[in-house]
């Protein structure tokens, strides 16, 4: 090399997330930040799983009226946040799922998560929802381990191909399944959150949102909506 000559250096390559890959939380935001082609990835106990392409039969169409049904509860009641895979950074395990859906009661309203300075939902979310091919998935097995360490307090899945709704209530830290009353499904954590599972599995969405408009009328929501506000005014825990 010639005097006054400089060595051009590269920076290190950064390897493509693989599905089955075992990584550390930094290491696989690292891949997935430098992969933006990639629409879906998710680190479970530390194994990196990367879903295959979906059909609008036996996911998106289900996907798409679980997101209106939680979207309708959401606009009538102040205090609660809805998303659809969004990446979430739990706190216990090697976690960073990316659910299809869920809801939190916002940290200014007590919530039991938290949002990080560059928008990550940081902790566990009271409610999750996934939509699922079958039980055989992931989201009936490491999936719901993981939610459940992390104190996620209901957790519901569609499974498609069963033509089945699991709801899943965690209590003294293990989810337990629950079945829904006269018919409908009631959830524990968000008053008035009702779901006629018959309707929902027929694609009827207008008789789910029939349902789920009576939950939305019951003294139950009415008070969670008053006792949000209240939390809010007082900066204090909603339990």
């Amino acid at each position: 090399m010639s005097m006054g000559a400089s060595r051009v250096t590269r920076p290190p390559r950064i390897p493509p997330l693989r599905h089955g890959d075992r990584l550390t939380v930094a290491e696989f935001e690292r891949r997935y930040e430098a992969m933006p082609h990639v629409k879906k990835a998710e680190l479970i106990e530390g194994v990196v799983y990367m879903p295959s392409p979906v059909t609008t039969d036996d996911h998106g169409e289900q996907q798409f009226d679980l997101i209106g049904w939680l979207c309708f509860y959401r606009a009538h009641t102040p205090g609660v946040q809805g998303a659809d895979n969004a990446t979430l950074r739990l706190r216990l395990g090697t976690n960073e799922p990316q659910p299809d859906a869920f809801l939190r009661i916002r940290p200014e309203y007590g919530g039991q998560s938290q949002t990080s300075p560059d928008g990550y939902v940081v902790g566990a979310p009271e409610w999750i929802g996934e939509v699922s091919a079958s039980t055989a998935s992931y989201d009936l097995h490491a999936k719901l381990l993981a939610y459940q360490r992390n104190g996620v307090q209901e957790y519901v899945v569609w499974c498609v191909n069963e033509r089945l709704i699991r709801w899943f209530v965690l209590r003294d830290g293990t989810f337990r399944p629950t079945r829904s009353r006269g018919g409908v499904f009631k959830s524990r954590i968000f008053p008035g959150l009702w779901l006629d599972p018959v309707a929902i599995l027929a694609g009827d969405l207008a008789a789910a949102i029939k349902t789920l408009q009576l939950g939305i009328a019951s003294d139950a929501h009415r008070r969670f909506v008053a006792r949000l506000a209240k939390r809010r005014q007082q900066g204090k825990p909603a339990t």
